[in-house]
């Protein structure tokens, strides 16, 4: 029976394909602006996995979007270019006082699905949608670890179906 992670940023390295062979795979990783003091710990964290487990540093192509709403026109670019295992959108979304929060990340989650569904490339989710900052922070290496981390691991498990 697999063993079933609760918190992906403590995962089971072991069940991860060979260092030789993640070193000959691409991956790309889209990441909002937006809310930067979230986004880029995400991304740190993601980039510093990726690496981790033999994917070298050139074979990581990082695009910066304005915010969210944008991750997935850049992310249906990335997998039109067919030359990665799989790609990673991360942002971060704050709920306020308006209805924006709602059409953003539904419009982002739809989006990301589509391209999942239709496209040869999995994209992996890494998109934070929170009440507070705090929450945020506490999902970009705070006391929930780094969803950066979890997306990366996500990724090199899609990407080697």
């Amino acid at each position: 029976m697999a063993t079933i992670l609760k918190n992906l940023s403590e995962y089971d390295s072991s069940i991860l394909p060979s260092r030789e062979r993640l070193a000959n795979q691409k991956y790309a990783i889209a990441v909002a602006q937006w809310n930067p003091e979230v986004t880029h710990p995400l991304l740190r964290g993601a980039v510093d996995t990726l690496i981790e487990h033999g994917v070298i540093e050139d074979n990581i192509d990082i695009k910066y979007v304005p915010g969210t709403f944008e991750l997935t026109h850049a992310s249906r670019i990335l997998q039109e270019e067919d030359k990665y295992a799989a790609i990673i959108a991360i942002g971060c979304v704050i709920r306020g006082d308006t209805p924006h929060f709602d059409y953003i990340c539904q419009g982002v989650t739809t989006g990301l699905a589509i391209l999942n569904a239709n496209g040869m490339a999995p994209i992996v989710f890494s998109v934070l949608t929170t009440e507070t900052l705090e929450q945020a922070l506490d999902r970009a290496g705070g006391k929930h670890g780094n969803k950066g981390v979890e997306g990366a691991f996500t990724a090199i498990k899609m990407g080697n179906l």
